[in-house]
């Protein structure tokens, strides 16, 4: 965990804090730039970024930590304004705790954006599979196509070529499918 907090007092607290619960914190900073570059050194699973902070406020410095996968993002302000909680979503914030925390508050928000990180990888893992199996569908689909215009098969006896190839060739059917449409395989 990378915590970046301004305020000595505070981030020092914060880290105690977590450290106790069990956490392992691995730096710790007052500067928003310097925890852009803690979270790239580290690759923490956590950042806890103040929004007040000099060098890059919290939200700009989630913006840049959020893209690049690996690491939670838990924004700590003082201000709970509807407008400042809002731009932290956008910038890839999974939660937020209103200073002066209460330690009790911390160990939950901290899980929660953990959990939600985690919810949020494992949904865009399925949407890439799902991605690349529509992919795989539709190149069969063309192939299929070709080898019922180009040599009077059945869509069944055409998926059942694909298939029956791949198999025997130990290929997928993507492959397969993709050699059919390059000409390099025939029935």
């Amino acid at each position: 965990m990378v915590v970046a907090e301004d305020e000595a007092i505070i981030r020092l607290d914060l880290v105690e804090t977590l450290r106790e619960q069990g956490f392992d914190v691995v730096a710790d900073t007052g500067r928003g730039d310097e925890a852009v570059e803690l979270v790239e050194e580290h690759r923490p699973d956590v950042a806890i970024l103040d929004i007040k902070m000099p060098g890059l406020d919290g939200i700009e410095a989630a913006r840049q930590i959020a893209p690049k996968r690996g690491t939670a993002v838990v924004v700590l302000t003082a201000f709970s304004q509807r407008e400042l909680v809002e731009q932290a979503r956008e910038a890839g914030a999974m939660t937020y705790l209103v200073k002066p925390y209460r330690r009790e508050a911390l160990v939950p928000a901290v899980e929660l954006a953990l959990a939600r990180y985690r919810e949020m990888e494992a949904l865009e893992g399925q949407i890439g599979d799902l991605e690349g199996r529509l992919e795989v569908r539709k190149i069969v689909d063309r192939a299929k196509g070709k080898l019922i215009d180009d040599h009077a098969m059945s869509e069944q006896d055409a998926y059942a070529f694909i298939q029956s190839t791949a198999m025997s060739q130990r290929r997928t059917m993507r492959d397969v499918a993709g050699d059919l449409l390059e000409g390099r395989l025939t029935p």
